[in-house]
């Protein structure tokens, strides 16, 4: 079954793909968090044949959900409704700085974020 990894961030949205199999996760895109957000990653979700969705748990340093997780629950609520799939939430803290400590700044920073939160949900299910 495929997943889709997500980074929420309040201006940009980093999808990440996993393979077939569930058992790797690959950057795939960003969107811009608007308006079209939704129906942007349900698009991506229908095109590629999803079977789940895992979303990043916005922590702060002591693991307490820092202040974007109001917007991140939303989110996950109307990916639920939007798609009919499961959404998990995967306890990620500065994914984003990890990819840029990985690869770089990239405009494509925010899938590589997604494909490190991914990566570490399909670790603990393995």
């Amino acid at each position: 079954m495929r997943i889709l990894g997500i980074d929420y961030g309040s201006r940009r949205i980093g999808l990440a793909l996993s393979d077939e199999s569930g058992s790797m996760a690959f950057p795939h895109s960003v969107v811009l968090n608007t308006g079209k957000a939704i129906s942007a990653t349900a698009q991506i979700v229908r095109e590629n044949s999803v079977g789940m969705i895992v979303i990043g748990e916005s922590l702060d340093y002591k693991g307490s959900p820092n202040k974007i997780m109001p917007a991140v629950l939303r989110f996950k609520a109307a990916l639920e409704s939007e798609t009919g799939l499961p959404v998990v939430l995967e306890k990620e803290f500065l994914t984003t700085a990890e990819a840029t400590r990985l690869q770089g700044e990239s405009r494509n920073i925010d899938a590589s974020a997604a494909a490190l939160i991914l990566k570490s949900y399909i670790d603990k299910r393995s």
